[in-house]
């Protein structure tokens, strides 16, 4: 009972901090570039010493062959990050983790392209509504002064960041004898890798004391601590209980947006952003569709 309660805590600790992610990605006025790099640099230097403390780096944690995969789903969590906080001064933080929830669809896809995963009658109904979703989205109008081609432009980046990331997840399928904090380690160094060229070329340009501090954050609370707290509540969790708790962070991230910045969803891509997280949580929870129609075409098709 204990356990299950410090999961709770965790996850819900772990959302939150997610859904203030955005938030900061806009404040820190920085290219996604630079901001990625000092998150991973500054995530990694949270993640070494806990990884250290661990004995994660003891021989035979990990493999050449783990390694390798570790390397290309850090390969593809950095365009995630890339994408992703590129969409939000394009799209708005509330419309970007609306479209970015369409991954469990695309994780579906792959796996069923991939791996042959069964791709049920359900899983399609709720992709469907997904895709429904993301057109009343493209569909809305651009908020606040946001330019047509912007937030077109933001929406696609957002759909883009759900791939990648839909890519590590798949990826990190194959890690499962891995300690996730090491894969995490492994993912931030590889970003600091890819970064480096393009963030320092960039120093020149004077970061203000106020940037320094979002992008510490951004590393050291959003990444490392957020990791921790992750990876500690699905150790104590049930699964249906990480996901039910995974819906606070799009919460969390509209009500920043909307705090922070007056980015409200007009009408159409508010009952979008309804359809693509409704679709998510059907997804997740394996609900079926339960009318006779379904039915019927369902026993038609078998």
């Amino acid at each position: 009972m204990k356990d299950n309660l410090r999961g709770v805590l965790e996850m819900t600790a772990a959302m939150v901090i997610s859904g203030t992610i955005g938030w900061l990605v806009v404040l820190s006025g920085r290219p996604a570039s630079e901001v990625v790099f000092w998150r991973c640099l500054f995530g990694a230097a949270t993640l070494l010493p806990v990884c250290a403390a661990m004995g994660h780096f003891k021989p035979g944690q990990i493999t050449l062959r783990q390694l390798f995969l570790a390397i290309l789903g850090g390969i593809a969590i950095v365009a995630n990050w890339l994408l992703l906080f590129a969409a939000y001064p394009r799209a708005s933080i509330s419309i970007a983790t609306a479209v970015y929830n369409t991954q469990p669809f695309m994780l579906v896809g792959l796996g069923a392209l991939f791996l042959r995963e069964r791709l049920t009658w359900a899983k399609l109904g709720w992709l469907l509504l997904s895709f429904a979703g993301v057109l009343l989205i493209v569909q809305g109008r651009p908020d606040m002064g946001s330019e047509g081609d912007h937030y077109l432009a933001g929406v696609l980046l957002a759909l883009g960041a759900a791939f990648f990331y839909a890519m590590a997840a798949l990826i990190t399928k194959a890690l499962k004898s891995v300690p996730p904090h090491l894969i995490a380690l492994v993912q931030v160094l590889v970003g600091v890798v890819m970064l480096a060229p393009f963030a320092l070329h960039g120093a020149a340009d004077a970061v203000s004391p106020a940037a320094w501090g979002y992008l510490a954050t951004l590393g050291v609370v959003h990444t490392g601590v957020m990791y921790i707290l992750l990876y500690g509540a699905i150790q104590r969790l049930p699964t249906h209980l990480t996901g039910a708790l995974s819906f606070i962070y799009p919460v969390v991230a509209f009500l920043v947006d909307a705090l922070a910045f007056g980015h409200r969803l007009h009408l159409v891509q508010f009952i979008g952003a309804a359809a693509i997280l409704l679709a998510a949580a059907g997804m997740l929870f394996g609900w079926r569709w339960r009318s006779r129609a379904a039915g019927e075409i369902g026993r038609t098709l078998r």
